[in-house]
């Protein structure tokens, strides 16, 4: 190849090259079109992406959150709720816990959520919190087997009842006290029962000279201090002490139901209602649209099935 011809050519191509550089130099430093961000949301369905969409029409575009109904409950109280280890039975999972609940409470509060759309989480709290968590707004409702009194009415609102409960006696067979036919055959007796509940407030008062003792914690404490002779008797309602005879054949029920020697108590309290937060007017009404499907018999026949099931008994 001749040299010169070579450096002809280069001459010619090295201005243009220049060029080419230089026209590539001023695209790169031309403002850019804005470009779509790919971690921006996508419009919602239907709605034109120029357009500003009103907060009603973005809501109704989006998947609706499940709804929660928060229920509290001893989880500690057969038959109406307890713990237990596993979901056997149709039993829920204990918020926060490894355990399980299950019991007439927990049947009551899955056939609820189920007819209104919720899910439902289980709240395990001592009985004596439970009030004070519905009125803070802590869980939704109290199931709990709790009685439909006018105290508890000034500061919770009640559903109708779900269960309506007799009030008994429980006292160990051999006792003197077990051939007792109405309340006057209970003077004397050394008797407790379950802190803040109609038994215990109401009911043990009207046992002639009787030695009141303090009150239990919870029904399971209760049962423990008759067992262990440390109280003649205890006062509880009939459902408690069917589950309790069932796994302890040394206790007997007294039921003076329908006699003229009966504790004196009202309707109202021995009507087991569910505890709503005061004004919540429009969950009390969806829970009472439920329960109003549902009779005494369906009742019944729930409840004998919990006091089958209730651990002691398996």
């Amino acid at each position: 190849m001749n040299r010169y011809t070579e450096d002809g050519k280069m001459k010619k191509i090295i201005p243009i090259i220049l060029t080419l550089v230089m026209i590539v130099g001023l695209a790169a430093c031309a403002p850019k079109a804005p470009s779509a961000d790919p971690s921006a949301s996508a419009s919602p369905a239907g709605i034109s992406p120029s357009a500003e969409a009103s907060p009603s029409e973005l809501a109704s575009s989006q998947p609706s959150e499940a709804k929660i109904l928060k229920v509290g409950m001893e989880c500690a109280y057969a038959p109406y709720n307890w713990s237990q280890p596993d979901d056997s039975n149709g039993a829920v999972p204990i918020f926060q816990s490894p355990e399980f609940a299950y019991g007439y409470d927990v049947m009551m509060a899955k056939y609820i959520c189920e007819k209104l759309g919720y899910t439902l989480e289980v709240h395990k709290l001592a009985w004596d919190s439970i009030p004070l968590a519905v009125q803070s707004g802590d869980i939704d409702v109290g199931i709990c087997g709790q009685s439909i009194t006018a105290d508890r009415l000034e500061s919770m609102d009640f559903s109708t009842p779900y269960y309506y409960a007799s009030i008994v006696v429980l006292t160990k067979a051999d006792s003197k006290f077990a051939s007792a036919t109405g309340l006057s055959g209970l003077a004397g007796a050394t008797c407790t029962s379950q802190i803040n509940t109609v038994w215990y407030d109401v009911c043990l008062p009207q046992i002639k000279d009787a030695s009141i003792q303090p009150a239990m914690d919870d029904t399971s404490a209760m049962l423990v201090s008759l067992n262990a002779g440390n109280c003649d008797l205890v006062v509880t309602d009939a459902p408690t002490a069917m589950a309790a005879v069932m796994v302890n054949t040394d206790l007997k029920l007294l039921d003076f139901t329908g006699t003229a020697d009966n504790f004196e108590v009202s309707e109202e309290e021995i009507n087991i209602g569910i505890s709503i937060k005061k004004g919540n007017t429009a969950l009390v009404d969806a829970i009472n649209g439920v329960l109003e499907t549902l009779t005494q018999a369906d009742f019944d026949r729930m409840m004998q099935e919990a006091i089958k099931l209730q651990p002691l008994a398996q």
